[in-house]
């Protein structure tokens, strides 16, 4: 085993190291401001090294004990993490699902009434980090993912695969002129900082177009974005039907063509493939399961 200093006293160092000041460390330890510098200087002499410049009316952190600092400060915050998501996943109501932000605003959101009639105990808290981090240590309970659904370590269930249609706003699509690639600014969404998600490409090539002409057009990297950029008009977009029902109902969006093609990814409701699945999961995805064969 590891010999460390004390626990203790670096939690004493950590608050003095934040505060600037023995007395003020003090005061927030409820401990002496004697007990507080003795610990310190214990501290330091265990390590053989100063930690603090003591001035005459400040202190000074030194290289070793800004180093020494930061990593107290990470070693808290995971604890206190590990400990916060230890109490929440024995809380059997909080149900933690990370989702990508165009699925949380534009199916999720709209469809959250019918999952608390559903399940009015069950209390959500959804977040939209690219990274869900599910096979960290508690932090979420489940996760929805966008792709071909092969994740080591998590259990994979197909939620809905992505159909891909041609939209733009109404003013963009002229009564009886057929539709031209050429005639439009097209909207793309990025895969990653220098690469496309060659959605347009495909539905080109499906509607008996080149699918060169996905060439050029404007880039975002949030289909949420791309949506929002068609209803403005600024072009026309290949959108996930699913994803922009509510503007086609409302006429914001019109459809450019009838045709519609199956994606070549699917949104997925993973868990950890290691653990018995907890009966707040199964709910939501029994749940996700209905809405979704509802249409």
């Amino acid at each position: 085993m590891r010999r460390l200093p004390s626990l203790g006293a670096m939690r004493i160092f950590e608050a003095v190291g934040r505060t600037g000041s023995f007395t003020r460390a003090a005061e927030r330890l409820n401990l002496t401001q004697s007990a507080v510098s003795r610990q310190v200087r214990n501290l330091e002499d265990e390590l053989g090294e100063p930690l603090l410049i003591r001035h005459h009316h400040r202190l000074e952190l030194t290289p070793a004990g800004a180093r020494l600092l930061k990593a107290i400060g990470r070693a808290l915050q995971e604890v206190e993490s590990a400990v916060r998501s230890i109490g929440e996943r024995a809380d059997t109501s909080r149900l933690r699902l990370n989702v990508p932000p165009t699925f949380a605003k534009r199916w999720l959101l709209p469809r959250l009434p019918s999952l608390r009639a559903a399940h009015p105990d069950l209390e959500l808290s959804v977040t939209t980090q690219p990274f869900d981090r599910l096979l960290e240590s508690g932090v979420i309970d489940c996760a929805v993912r966008f792709g071909d659904g092969q994740w080591q370590g998590v259990a994979a269930h197909r939620l809905m695969t992505e159909r891909h249609i041609a939209v733009s706003a109404p003013a963009l699509k002229a009564d009886g002129v057929p539709f031209d690639p050429r005639d439009h600014t097209l909207l793309h969404v990025l895969a990653d900082t220098d690469r496309r998600y060659l959605t347009w490409a495909h539905w080109l090539d499906a509607a008996g177009f080149d699918p060169g002409a996905a060439d050029g057009g404007l880039e975002f990297d949030l289909l949420d974005l791309v949506i929002e950029a068609a209803c403005r008009g600024l072009g026309a977009a290949v959108a996930d039907s699913a994803m922009v029902e509510t503007e086609l109902r409302e006429g914001r969006l019109v459809k450019l063509l009838d045709v519609e093609i199956e994606g070549h990814e699917s949104y997925w409701l993973v868990t950890r493939a290691d653990e018995p699945e907890p009966p707040k999961v199964r709910q939501l995805r029994t749940w996700l399961t209905a809405e979704i064969a509802g249409g």
